[in-house]
C-alpha cells in the first residue's frame, strides 16, 4: 500500500482549496464577516446576494472572491501592509462594460463610466480589490467587488462588502494577496 496523502486545506502551490474554509477566510455571515475567531459588522450590496451578479444591480456575488490588491489613501493613513498601494489623485475604476479597460484601474481622463478611487467622502480611504470578475473581465457581469468602509451601519453598498473603519484596517493589516472573502448564498 502506498503512502496516504494528509488532506490539507492547501493545493501543491500553497492556494487554499475551493470550498474549504479556514479562519484566515472573510466568511460573510448573516451576523457580520467571520475573520480569525472575530465577528465584524458589515454591509452589503442594496441588491442582496446574487449568484446571477450583473453590472448595476447592486448585489453581492455569491462566490470565493480572493483579494488581489489593496490601495489607500497616504494623505489619511498609514500603509496598513507593505503591499498597499497608494491612491493618487486622477486614480479612477472603470466601471464602463463596453470599453476595454472594464472592471481595472486607469487615469484621468478618462471618458467612460468610472468611479472616483480618490474622493472626498472617507468610503475608499483603504479599498480591497477582490478578483471578482478580474482580470479578465466579462462585460455585463459586474464591476469589481471591493472591500472598503461603510458609509454607516446598515446602509447598503453598491455591491462591495463595507466595514467600520477601524475594523477594515485592522482586517487589512491581517490579510495577504490571495485572502478570501467567501459569500454563500443564504
Amino acid at each position: 500500500m502506498g503512502d496516504a496523502v494528509p488532506q490539507t486545506p492547501w493545493d501543491i502551490f500553497g492556494q487554499k482549496k475551493h470550498g474549504v474554509m479556514t479562519t484566515d477566510d472573510l466568511i460573510l455571515t448573516p451576523m457580520g464577516v467571520r475573520f480569525r475567531g472575530r465577528r465584524y459588522p458589515c454591509t452589503i450590496g442594496r441588491g442582496g446576494i446574487r449568484a446571477d451578479k450583473r453590472e448595476g444591480d447592486g448585489a453581492t456575488p455569491v462566490g470565493e472572491h480572493r483579494i488581489v490588491a489593496m490601495y489607500y489613501r497616504p494623505d489619511r493613513m498609514a500603509a496598513p501592509v507593505p503591499w498597499a498601494v497608494p491612491i493618487r489623485p486622477g486614480d479612477l475604476w472603470s466601471d464602463a462594460a463596453e470599453a476595454p479597460e472594464y472592471n481595472h484601474l486607469v487615469r484621468a481622463p478618462y471618458g467612460a463610466s468610472h468611479e472616483v478611487m480618490r474622493r472626498g467622502d472617507p468610503l475608499y480611504d483603504l479599498v480591497m480589490i477582490t478578483d471578482w470578475n478580474w482580470p479578465n473581465a466579462t462585460p455585463g457581469a459586474g464591476s469589481c467587488i471591493f472591500i472598503h468602509q461603510w458609509r454607516r451601519p446598515g446602509y447598503p453598498t453598491a455591491g462591495c462588502v463595507a466595514f467600520r473603519r477601524d475594523h477594515l484596517y485592522h482586517i487589512a493589516t491581517q490579510i495577504q494577496p490571495g485572502t478570501r472573502l467567501v459569500v454563500r448564498d443564504r
